[in-house]
């Protein structure tokens, strides 16, 4: 199995760029945190996702992940279908 590094998974990210994702982030202790939203921005060192509240109106957050996060499996990214 090839080992990836953090240009390929950089460069993963950046090719999905806009498009829809689940994530899920170990938040220790066997807890998960689960959201559904758009890859925004795409940095150096980290991506942000917008995150839809699903309150209605404008309850939009953002949140920020690093690549290493994604290499370590703390954070599981699957890309949804559209």
């Amino acid at each position: 199995m090839k080992k990836a590094d953090v240009n390929d998974v950089r460069k993963a990210v950046y090719h999905y760029r806009g498009s829809r994702v689940v994530v899920r982030a170990n938040k220790g202790r066997h807890r998960y945190d689960v959201n559904e939203g758009i890859i925004k921005e795409v940095y150096p060192y980290i991506f942000m996702i917008e995150v839809d509240d699903g309150k209605g109106g404008e309850a939009v957050r953002t949140i920020s992940y690093s690549y290493n996060d994604l290499l370590t499996r703390d954070v599981q990214m699957k890309i949804c279908a559209d």
